[in-house]
């Protein structure tokens, strides 16, 4: 249970952390306003992570069950895990940063957090990939707690991001550089890469 704990902390930051839409909005309403706008925007967000997960993973405890389904979701989460890294390592290369608009609303932050996320249909392909990725190790299959430490666990990786976001946005904006962007990426490639060779390992051996 300690590995899955940690794995999904591990699989929140590196989910959360990459630049984005949703990061673009908390510097832009944290910049202009300071540090509750920025922090709402990210727990926002997690309205709509949460939503997506649950619709991926339900679906998924009933199709890992065959070994078949599990076989094919294990090399459909390897590649998207490789993709993901290989976007974030581009990214790095290439120094990309965000967008950021020169007008911050100064009301609905929560409400545009969950907006931009539930708006975003991909993380359903994410969370699959993810979900394949946690769960193809669990021998029998996943169990009602398997999912709810899985949550624990990434909820608190999430929650933990959404304030580390939200200080660096209001009190550490000499950090938010494309060279800061540029290191994050990097990290979260290398993480993707090593959960998309464990993966492949625990299916391989599955197979043999």
């Amino acid at each position: 249970m300690s590995t899955l704990l940690i794995s999904s902390f591990i699989l929140a930051i590196s989910f959360c952390a990459p630049p984005g839409i949703v990061t673009a909005e908390t510097l832009r309403r944290g910049s202009a306003r300071g540090f509750l706008p920025a922090l709402y925007v990210q727990f926002g967000s997690l309205v709509g992570d949460t939503t997506w997960a649950v619709i991926a993973l339900t679906g998924l405890a009933f199709l890992i069950q065959n070994p078949v389904s599990k076989t094919i979701l294990s090399l459909i989460g390897i590649l998207l895990m490789l993709k993901l890294a290989l976007d974030a390592f581009k990214d790095a290369r290439h120094g990309r940063g965000v967008d950021i608009a020169e007008s911050a609303v100064a009301r609905g932050d929560f409400a545009s957090g969950a907006f931009l996320s539930l708006g975003n249909p991909l993380n359903i392909v994410f969370w699959t990939g993810l979900g394949t990725t946690v769960f193809a190790s669990i021998n029998g299959g996943p169990q009602p707690i398997h999912f709810a430490v899985f949550f624990a666990g990434f909820l608190a990786g999430a929650i933990l991001w959404c304030f580390v976001m939200a200080g660096l946005v209001a009190w550490g904006k000499q950090w938010m550089t494309n060279g800061f962007f540029r290191w994050i990426n990097f990290t979260c490639g290398l993480a993707m890469v090593y959960f998309a060779v464990q993966l492949g390992l625990q299916t391989a051996q599955s197979l043999v």
